[in-house]
């Protein structure tokens, strides 16, 4: 975009900004590719609005820097252009090693992940500090995809020998029995949401090796059973569709050098058992008072997909306490 940008200069400055027969300009005009027009103690410029804006940079700082001298030569300029680059280079690598501290470096198909709100941010930080982290919130705040992410970054950062995510797919029932193909096809449909992080960060060769090697297990919850995970970066989603004995199952696979990350939405209990409570329903009450034990509530503010999800939660929000509200209300009646 084609800008023009205008500063207003003293005849003191002008004398020795714009150099004999204005070379001084000329010389700063062919540095950025710009124009420069001058007009008394008016000068213009214009061109590209990057360009021009650093050539306007370029322009104050050898008006603080004329103060010394007398005249300004070309070398000066050159100088302080320089002296400016660097600065801009230093600016530049401190806000990288800003978001680096607070992003998740995966350096893969995703350079970095960036947590968008202040809960994710939180969210992140428990995840590298407690062993145990319990996300609960609803769809489209990031659990799981954050939890992949901060997985990834630990294995690659050697503080993990192994990541493995797991889900319930007991929600499924009998009819697993009735679906085509042997049990890894049956049950792949309900740990695809896994694979869709994992192929979203990482690219699909690192992907398959990290598979062949064992280093990725991706496998539904009745798989951990018997198991003890040591040396392990381990995921759980989805875990509202557990049941209490399939929590305490889960939680004490927990071997040693391990991690745990748990993620569910209990608004969104798929499948209730009639005689169990969700196991993450459970376990709030259980492992509140245990340190070591971090959970992170997610809100609607916390939506970061499309922004009609955030207004559809709300939506079935509001639906279901006015249909509570109607209840409570009819029963009342009737009482």
């Amino acid at each position: 975009m084609i800008i023009k940008r205008q500063i207003e200069i003293s005849n003191e400055e002008a004398l020795i900004l714009y150099g004999i027969k204005d070379e001084n300009l000329e010389f700063i005009e062919n540095l950025f590719g710009i124009e420069i027009f001058a007009r008394g103690n008016l000068l213009t410029l214009k061109g590209e609005s990057e360009k021009v804006e650093k050539a306007l940079t370029l322009l104050y700082e050898i008006l603080k820097y004329k103060g010394k001298k007398k005249s300004i030569t070309k070398e000066d300029i050159l100088m302080l252009l320089q002296k400016e680059e660097k600065e801009e280079k230093k600016d530049e690598k401190s806000i990288k090693e800003s978001k680096e501290k607070e992003g998740i470096l995966i350096n893969s198909k995703k350079e970095i992940v960036i947590p968008k709100t202040p809960k994710q941010r939180e969210y992140v930080n428990a995840i590298r500090k407690y062993d145990l982290v319990v996300g609960i919130g609803p769809a489209g705040t990031g659990k799981t995809y954050l939890a992949v992410a901060c997985g990834i970054e630990a294995i690659k950062k050697g503080k993990f020998q192994r990541l493995i995510l797991t889900r319930p797919a007991l929600e499924a029932g009998e009819r697993l029995g009735f679906l085509p193909g042997d049990l890894e096809e049956k049950i792949k449909p309900y740990l695809q949401p896994i694979y869709d992080s994992l192929f979203d960060l990482l690219k699909y060769e690192e992907l398959r090796r990290w598979q062949e090697r064992k280093i990725i297990e991706v496998v539904p919850l009745a798989y951990m059973r018997g198991r003890t995970l040591s040396n392990a970066f381990i995921i759980l989603d989805e875990a509202q569709n557990t049941s209490f004995g399939q929590m305490k199952m889960f939680l004490t696979r927990l071997g040693i050098d391990s991690k745990i990350v748990i993620t569910g939405d209990i608004t969104q209990i798929d499948h209730p058992l009639s005689s169990e409570t969700s196991g993450l329903v459970e376990i709030q009450k259980v492992l509140s008072k245990i340190r070591g034990v971090k959970f992170i509530y997610f809100t609607n503010r916390d939506v970061v997909r499309h922004k009609l999800v955030k207004k559809i939660i709300n939506a079935y929000e509001k639906y279901y306490e006015k249909k509570s509200k109607d209840r409570n209300l009819s029963k009342t009646e009737k009482d």
